[in-house]
């Protein structure tokens, strides 16, 4: 089964509401772990709307775990990067206005730039990962790209309308996994994974990690994290 890795966030976006100092993300981490989870995942934004720099640099000292850092491939981003030395970071696409992340990054429009990047990020010793859309093109242009990892973006998948199509994005995805083993990628998966639909996602061969986070957090605003990243865990471990 995917192991799980929880992204805190939405703890820091609750914070940043109101500009003070609760509640603490690394404190949600912490209990996160205790209750399972195998690793943590932040994305610093450009905007700092939620996760701030202290926050990361904390959170490498106390992560148990796999330490994931999303972020934009800019210069500043990879400047920070470089002095965290995450466990790996994952490479979004960012736009000021968005709500939350809305697709991949275009790895078959920008291959000669993120080629860059990413060699940049592992000269540097930090493995790489590639947010990517579930679609046979964008894995085989990641691989160019020499990154280690691709996360493939559930976000069709889980908000699809009918089953029709459910099933249409779930075999996307499908296909995309498969091929990411194939060419000897390490291969993620999340955006918009939820207690109802994160079953047939986890149950996809080759699937190393499952990234999650709104929903956990939303769920232990009224249960609490513990609860939250138990009863995950019991869907995605469930036969």
């Amino acid at each position: 089964m995917p192991r799980l890795c929880v992204n805190v966030d939405h703890i820091a976006t609750i914070r940043e509401a109101r500009k003070t100092f609760e509640p603490d993300p690394i404190a949600a981490a912490m209990l996160a772990e205790l209750a399972g989870a195998d690793g943590i995942v932040v994305h610093l934004r450009e905007d700092r709307r939620h996760i701030r720099e202290r926050d990361c640099e904390i959170l490498r000292k106390v992560v148990v775990g796999t330490l994931n850092l999303e972020m934009a491939p800019t210069d500043e981003m990879i400047k920070f990067a470089k002095n965290l030395m995450p466990d790996h970071i994952t490479l979004v696409p960012e736009r000021r206005e968005e709500l939350t992340t809305e697709g991949g990054l275009d790895v078959v429009a920008g291959e000669d730039y993120l080629k860059t990047i990413v060699f940049l990020l592992k000269e540097a010793g930090i493995k790489v990962s590639i947010f990517i859309d579930p679609d046979v093109d964008q894995v085989k242009k990641a691989v160019k790209c020499k990154a280690d990892m691709v996360e493939i973006h559930t976000g069709r998948y889980t908000e699809a309308k009918t089953e029709e199509g459910s099933q249409i994005e779930l075999e996307r995805i499908r296909i995309a996994v498969a091929l990411g083993n194939k060419l000897n990628l390490i291969v993620h998966a999340g955006h918009g994974l939820t207690y109802q639909n994160v079953r047939k996602v986890a149950r996809i061969p080759g699937i190393v990690d499952l990234n999650i986070g709104h929903s956990i957090i939303s769920r232990a605003t009224l249960v609490g994290m513990d609860e939250a990243v138990r009863t995950m865990l019991d869907i995605i471990n469930s036969p």
